[in-house]
């Protein structure tokens, strides 16, 4: 019998990086390993929650991750350990900026600028939560909504992600919805419990955030993510991060896409936890190619 894997603790191993024994240049140097992927090619999340991480262990204890922007320059190779660069821009009386390459073979597959703050009081608003929303409990699981399915992508989907992802509405896995709206909801957190440190739940919300943010694109076209011919992929990810959060507790994430044009389509999001506080606001554009009709 194999051994069960638990996603977890995947996910935190991840999200461990070692220092680069003997590397120095003017970067503070990490390298990192990935999950693998069906198609060997690194999972942009994954990326994402490892640059800020590097970031956040140069950073002093106590000033959390706020804000985000990313490029994603190259695809990575699953095969191919990654090594993160964190160049220290600024260190202020209550903020740190960082700037973070992510290498493989020499080149960056991803740049990133990240800031971080020392916790203060000040103006305080937000959106409301979406009423009518089902509670995540009753709604199924990606493994059984999948199940029956001989696919490679639909077995990592349903068994390899370390998120407990459950759609709203009828998931674009494999078949698109029958409404073309431009917005798309899913609860999520971690299958089992996280470390108490607030910037690993906030890199492990940016590595969750890239999952399913594009779905909005493709639901207002009737377009599942298994379209023939199809070519997706991320351009950019930006994040900002409002109040302390849990992953390891069900967050509500909402998602529309106010345009596409030109191959592209941008998408944004909103994420709540369970009382509503909006933790978190994640905007990305991502490429989408078609096959031309006959």
């Amino acid at each position: 019998m194999a051994d069960t894997v638990d996603p977890t603790a995947s996910l935190l191993s991840l999200l461990n990086l070692s220092p680069a024994d003997g590397a120095q240049t003017d970067e503070d140097i990490f390298v990192g390993r990935s999950q693998q992927e069906p198609r060997k090619r690194v999972f942009g999340g994954q990326v994402l929650g490892q640059s800020l991480v590097a970031a956040a262990l140069t950073v002093e204890p106590g000033r959390l991750m706020h804000s985000m922007h990313g490029y994603f320059l190259r695809p990575g190779d699953t095969d191919i350990p990654i090594t993160f660069g964190v160049q220290r821009l600024r260190d202020g009386r209550s903020f740190s900026a960082r700037r973070t390459h992510a290498y493989q073979n020499g080149a960056p597959i991803l740049s990133m600028i990240s800031s971080f703050q020392e916790p203060g009081e000040g103006l305080d608003h937000q959106v409301e939560m979406p009423d009518g929303v089902p509670e995540p409990e009753s709604l199924p699981t990606t493994a059984e909504l999948l199940q029956g399915i001989d696919h490679p992508v639909a077995k990592a989907w349903s068994h390899e992600r370390p998120m407990d992802i459950r759609h709203v509405e009828k998931p674009v896995y494999f078949e698109a919805g029958p409404e073309k709206v431009a917005r798309n909801a899913v609860w999520m957190k971690t299958f089992g419990p996280m470390p108490d440190d607030q910037n690993l739940h906030r890199a492990a919300l940016a590595y969750a955030s890239d999952y399913t943010l594009l779905e909005s694109v493709l639901r207002r076209h009737g377009l599942a993510w298994s379209a023939r011919g199809m070519s997706v992929a991320s351009l950019d990810h930006a994040m900002w991060w409002h109040r302390p959060l849990r992953v390891d507790d069900w967050l509500l994430y909402v998602q529309e896409s106010p345009s596409a044009s030109g191959a592209r389509g941008l998408a944004s999001g909103r994420i709540f936890n369970r009382a509503g506080e909006l933790v978190a606001t994640v905007a990305q554009e991502g490429m989408i190619r078609i096959p031309e009709q006959p």
